[in-house]
């Protein structure tokens, strides 16, 4: 396991949290098969123009890179590559950012064909921005004299072989997408409702959904465990059938290229006519986790559909009845231990059948 120095940056426009941001961090962390041997955080105003985390906090972290000697240091939020390669240089340790991280998770735990895709996809996008952040030294943009040369070919050509290469992912990703429609499609022309299971990330939607389905998803305790959608049937009571499907986990800060990038898995939230919104009831977070996962089906533009809120984990801490009011429809259960499915399985049994 790789030894890392996570820094965390609290900025004045930011509302989460820095010592939740940071708990997170170092969950996403372990997941990628880091451990944190230490922890600095600032205060800021703005990043700073050359380092992001400012001098003065440069200097400490070189210090203590000095002394723990780790393999990296993980800022807590997206950093331009030229302040990474600064840093890099200011404290002789590789550096990488929150969205690095979270990219490097997904290429760990994508398995289908569409995954790798969109996993390659956003890495692609992520590698762009990057190229585009050399400066004018690298990639010689200006113009003019003194501007003509091997840079400008070499950054050109990267570009060219990036964008192509983002191209071509999309239009298989197109593929997918119209795969899953025709899907869709006939399970619309079946009457057969279909649910998607969202909800932070490791939450517990895949145990809900091996629970509920006899299914055989993998259950892990970590971050992102499962990125391809997985759908199957399951029974409620009066012998209704229905469709349910478990899709990628939410985060705080979820980085835009993931979104875009799992557009094509994140289309079953869109066309499901209910969604399972799980819920960690044992999070010291779970107010600001149910904010973020509203904030992601808002960009969707699927926060309007029908919402069964399920409070999940309820063996590891128990809630005040206020929150079934508050979110309404909504219910209390173990997906672990089976406590509080018949009650689920009843309120998804009263819910609107879809359009004809």
């Amino acid at each position: 396991m790789e030894k890392a120095i996570l820094v965390g940056v609290k900025l004045n426009n930011e509302k989460i949290p820095l010592e939740e941001s940071l708990a997170e961090l170092e969950q996403l962390a372990r997941t990628s098969g880091a451990e944190a041997v230490t922890v600095i955080t600032q205060n800021r105003e703005r990043p700073d123009r050359k380092y992001f985390i400012g001098q003065g906090k440069a200097e400490e972290l070189a210090s203590l890179c000095a002394v723990n000697k780790p393999d990296l240091v993980i800022i807590d939020h997206e950093v331009s590559s030229t302040q990474i390669r600064n840093l890099e240089d200011f404290i002789g340790v590789k550096v990488i950012d929150r969205t690095e991280l979270i990219l490097d998770i997904f290429a760990q735990h994508a398995h289908t064909r569409e995954g790798t895709l969109q996993v390659e996809l956003a890495q692609s996008e992520f590698q762009l921005t990057r190229l585009s952040g050399h400066g004018v030294s690298l990639s010689r943009l200006g113009g003019g004299i003194g501007t003509r040369g091997p840079g400008e070919t070499k950054l050109e050509m990267d570009r060219r072989r990036i964008r192509k290469k983002i191209s071509q992912l999309k239009t298989e990703l197109e593929a997918v997408a119209k795969s899953r429609h025709l899907l869709r499609e006939k399970r619309r022309s079946s009457r057969i409702r279909v649910g998607a299971i969202v909800g932070y990330t490791n939450a517990g939607k895949s145990t809900l959904l091996n629970a509920m389905a006899k299914a055989q998803v993998l259950v892990e305790d970590k971050l992102f465990a499962t990125l391809d959608p997985v759908t199957k049937r399951t029974y409620l009571p009066g012998g209704q059938v229905i469709l349910l499907t478990d899709t990628v986990g939410f985060i705080q800060k979820l980085p835009h290229q993931l979104i875009d990038a799992f557009k094509a898995t994140l289309e079953e939230v869109n066309e499901a006519d209910f969604l399972l919104h799980v819920v960690d009831s044992s999070s010291p977070y779970m107010e600001d986790q149910i904010e973020a996962v509203y904030k992601v089906l808002e960009e969707l533009g699927a926060i309007a559909k029908p919402i069964v809120t399920v409070f999940n984990k309820m063996d590891l801490k128990e809630l005040p009845k206020k929150y079934l009011k508050q979110y309404s429809p909504a219910v209390f259960i173990s997906a672990a231990t089976r406590e509080g499915l018949d009650d689920l399985s009843i309120v998804l049994s009263k819910l609107p059948a879809p359009p004809a």
